[in-house]
């Protein structure tokens, strides 16, 4: 047990008091059945296993006055190892002199809170743990007032090992199932691997035979729940596919639904217009041509199918987005590499006429993201910026050391403009997140010329300031960033395309 208390008098003229040197110095300033401790850069006592209670009279505090003060604060800092089952500890107490009668307590208890029935209905408690105001309603504590979490560090929570390199995680939930990550690995046996939280951390569930897999996504038609790959490479039988699995509620597992045709797909990108289920594929090359065909595929309900319903040339196509602003649905691709050059046009396409239409083009550096996101009514985009390069070109200092940029919708001119710069290091992934009332965005910077060990970092979003660096997370060849809560709390997940561990994050807040 360590523990430091102070009492704050509620009066300008009147200093804290340390309450514990009443009782833990003797005169020659010696301490008393006590030994000093530190833990996370903090001081404290702890108290020896035989010393049960210590005390002094008040009067050594109270030399003016002689009565108890209407107001006041006692703040306590306490670090408990372990404490009995069900189970109260008293940490304070003032007793009436000369008696055993306590006018006073404070104490704690693990996992605890007040009872609430209807003897206490009305009553209000403060959850200091959850800096929460509830009242009783004679059942249930109800919610009156909560703060608003905020951001203070991240730490490093879980190594998940994969059996190969990772490019690409996706976090989904199976309703009634639980939570689930689905790992993008580079070797075919025993293929990537799906994990499923239990306990608190994430456990190996199911390992499907990928090619280089470079992506996954999870998405839902009516109850049904499926998972396509973007396999890069071809199969043992030099077939080139990508793979739909649905999820059967029999086996409790993926199986094969559908296989599609695909060139190098990089990733797939699910959505719903109208009632209706598209699945778009960002074909990268085929053999060495990277100007060719992605397609857009629809849900046949009929045949329980996915059918091509339309094709977008793409240069090297590394990621769909899609989005909605209001009555109006986009698609947006990063375009990577035309054959000669990374300094291309990325594209943005809008839904006219059951077709998508070309809406906008804007210059990219071998673009491999876009995040949509919101802040308040405005929107945004952010690409992912990896490389500038052009046949025949004169060779830059860094080129893998370029801006990624945020660009925001312009209302009046009917498109995105940019709105901010942010220098980057061959950047393959952006993800936007909230805590509380904050927004953030974290990059993954994979490789900056010359290492793979890098700093991919968190922005927090600062009205005038835009978003400004507020934390640096040590990364290998990091891929891709993933955000999830769970009942235990925040998390971040990143893949390393240079190591068999990803690894999981959580976010401490206050």
């Amino acid at each position: 047990l360590s523990v430091r208390v102070t009492l704050i008098w509620i009066l300008p003229h009147l200093q804290p008091l340390d309450l514990l040197s009443e009782i833990t110095e003797d005169r020659g300033g010696r301490l008393i059945g006590m030994g000093i401790v530190q833990a996370q850069g903090a001081r404290g006592l702890r108290l020896g296993k035989d010393l049960k209670a210590i005390s002094f009279s008040a009067s050594h505090i109270f030399k003016v006055c002689n009565h108890f003060p209407a107001e006041f604060s006692i703040v306590i800092t306490l670090k408990v190892n372990s404490i009995a089952p069900k189970r109260n500890e008293y940490v304070f107490t003032l007793l009436k002199e000369g008696t055993s009668h306590m006018l006073l307590g404070l104490r704690f208890s693990e996992d605890n809170h007040p009872p609430c029935t209807q003897t206490e209905a009305g009553r209000l408690w403060f959850d200091v743990f959850r800096r929460g105001l509830f009242i009783c309603d004679g059942k249930t504590w109800v919610s009156m007032l909560k703060a608003k979490e905020r951001l203070d560090y991240v730490e490093e929570y879980q190594n998940l090992v994969t059996y190969s390199e990772t490019l690409d995680v996706e976090i989904f939930e199976i309703p009634d199932i639980g939570l689930f990550a689905a790992t993008a690995n580079k070797k075919p046996q025993p293929g990537s691997t799906i994990f499923k939280w239990l306990e608190g951390r994430f456990e190996p569930y199911q390992n499907i035979t990928t090619y280089e897999a470079q992506a996954w996504k999870h998405f839902r038609i009516g109850t049904e729940v499926f998972l396509a790959v973007a396999n890069f490479e071809k199969n043992d039988r030099n077939q080139e596919y990508s793979v739909i699995y649905r999820w059967s509620k029999r086996k409790l597992q993926f199986v094969l639904h559908q296989r599609l045709k695909t060139h190098s797909a990089r990733d797939w990108e699910a959505f719903h217009i109208n009632g209706e289920t598209f699945l778009a594929v960002a074909n990268h090359r085929e053999g060495d041509d990277h100007n060719i065909d992605s397609i857009i595929y629809k849900w046949n309900p009929d045949t329980r199918r996915f059918q091509t319903n339309q094709t977008i040339a793409t240069s090297g196509a590394y990621d769909w987005e899609f989005f909605t602003i209001g009555p109006y649905a986009f698609l947006v691709v990063a375009n990577t590499f035309n054959g000669t050059s990374t300094r291309i046009y990325s594209r943005i396409y809008i839904q006219l006429g059951g077709m998508f239409r070309l809406f906008q083009s804007i210059p990219t550096y071998g673009a491999t993201d876009w995040e949509v996101f919101q802040v308040q009514e405005r929107v945004f985009l952010a690409v992912a910026n990896s490389q500038s390069y052009e046949t025949g070109a004169p060779a830059e200092i860094n080129p893998f050391n370029i801006n990624s940029t945020i660009y925001e919708l312009n209302i009046t001119a009917q498109m995105f403009v940019k709105f901010q710069d942010i220098p980057t290091y061959s950047a393959v992934d952006w993800e936007f997140f909230t805590v509380g009332d904050d927004s953030f965005l974290v990059v993954a910077n994979s490789f900056d010329g010359s290492k793979f060990f890098l700093n991919s970092v968190i922005y927090r979003w600062q009205g005038y300031e835009s978003f400004v660096p507020v934390h640096q997370l040590p990364t290998y060849g990091c891929t891709d960033w993933e955000q999830f809560d769970t009942a235990e709390g925040s998390y971040l997940i990143y893949s390393s395309a240079k190591e068999h561990i990803s690894k999981v994050l959580r976010l401490k807040t206050y």
